[in-house]
């Protein structure tokens, strides 16, 4: 029987909102790309961002088109050449390897040739606010190992020093979204070094992030919108120590795979990320992050409602995916 594919728009409430420089949602907007058969059914999800110039219609429409290819065969070794890195190609990778796991019957980590994924500790995220909003939410969480702090530019210094007031034991990371300035950097990054955060992720405009080649710093520092795929590792060199992997950026698990074998024979370090999405989103990059030095797979920790069945969370221990779920 023909495969056919189905794509739906999904809403699912976030817990309060979500802020960071760029702006607050109190929703997540997810696209689904379903595969199946008539026997077997295989699922992926992404996350449209208007900062790489995707909108939730824009991603639609990209993996509607495919459905005649689909219905025909095509093979997921095809979908780079009729798909660039971004959502759409996201959703349909990781639905086909969905459905090629569950049509042979084994996982698709076993498919991918990578060891079984185990349990992680993934960060949770704190929300760009005031300082007091900020230690208060950094109180609230102090239980949790690992922090993601959004900064936003004037007032960072501040808002480091709260959240390190209010969690005093956990490990932090800091994510500027871009935010930082040249006129900034040295300040804030003495203001990162205070409070001890591990790791700082995209201090600077992605089209404006030379001086970090320059910058002397003890903190190492991770690209995220300055890299989508392997195509923009060469422009990483000298400014860059980590990258974050988030396959909506790097357009499905294929070629997550393939960046973070790259990117670790080049020396950097590696972060697995996510856009704020259910599990069923969540659950593919957890067949890279048991290698990642960080992982950041909290997106169902933020939603008010995850998707059933969803991963297992407990504390922020997240758990491989159920095969009723994914893979």
């Amino acid at each position: 029987m023909p495969r056919r594919l189905t794509v739906a728009v999904e809403r699912f409430p976030i817990a309060g909102a979500f802020t960071i420089a760029r702006g607050s949602r109190t929703e997540a907007v997810v696209v689904t790309a379903m595969i199946e058969d008539g026997e077997i059914r295989g699922r992926g999800e992404c996350v449209p961002y208007a900062r790489y110039g995707e909108s939730v219609e824009s991603v639609a429409d990209a993996i509607r088109s495919q459905a005649e290819w689909l219905a025909e065969g095509g093979a997921r070794s095809d979908l780079f050449a009729r798909l660039g890195p971004g959502a759409a190609r996201n959703a349909i990778d990781c639905a086909l390897w969905d459905f090629e796991a569950k049509r042979q019957g084994r996982p698709a980590w076993a498919l991918a040739g990578l060891s079984e994924p185990g349990p992680v500790t993934t960060a949770y995220t704190l929300s760009l606010g005031e300082p007091e909003t900020m230690e208060e939410a950094a109180r609230t969480a102090a239980h949790r190992p690992l922090l993601k702090v959004k900064l936003g530019g004037e007032g960072d210094p501040e808002r480091i020093a709260a959240v390190r007031r209010g969690a005093p034991d956990s490990r932090l990371i800091v994510d500027a979204n871009e935010a930082w300035r040249a006129e900034t950097i040295e300040s804030n990054l003495a203001a990162c070094e205070a409070a001890g955060v591990a790791l700082i992720e995209q201090p600077l405009p992605a089209d404006d992030d030379g001086l970090l080649a320059d910058i002397s710093r003890r903190i190492p520092i991770c690209a995220d919108e300055s890299l989508h795929d392997r195509a923009g590792l060469d422009a990483l060199a000298k400014r860059y120590d980590a990258i974050n992997i988030k396959l909506d950026k790097a357009g499905g698990l294929t070629e997550a795979i393939r960046l973070a074998h790259e990117a670790r024979a080049r020396g950097f370090e590696i972060m697995v990320g996510c856009m704020v999405g259910t599990s069923l989103a969540m659950a593919p990059a957890m067949l890279i992050a048991h290698h990642a030095a960080y992982v950041d797979l909290d997106g169902p920790l933020l939603l008010a409602r995850d998707r059933e069945p969803a991963l297992l969370y407990e504390g922020s221990t997240v758990h491989p995916p159920l095969a009723e779920l994914w893979g």
